[in-house]
């Protein structure tokens, strides 16, 4: 669940700043470490994704909160950066 203390930040309000820096570029690269290991995986999922809409399909996008606000965005976009009807 996102909504949980993450583990590794129990003690943020404590850090000064160039361990706060540490920390954070410490737990970007834990993602961008397990995106390298499903690479495969998500070619996949692009290449399906783009067959489908080159065959008419539609892209959807969900979320309340934050999420849905990020998706609203990425969504204005798809026009402009792929020149799809918006």
């Amino acid at each position: 669940m996102s909504e949980e203390t993450h583990p590794r930040s129990a003690e943020i309000d404590g850090l000064d700043t160039i361990e706060l820096l540490r920390l954070m570029n410490a737990e970007d690269g834990r993602a961008v470490e397990a995106v390298s290991t499903r690479l495969g995986a998500i070619a996949a999922a692009v290449d399906g994704i783009a067959l489908r809409l080159s065959a008419g399909g539609r892209l959807h996008y969900f979320g309340a909160g934050t999420s849905g606000r990020l998706g609203a965005l990425d969504a204005a976009e798809c026009a402009p950066t792929f020149g799809v009807d918006p």
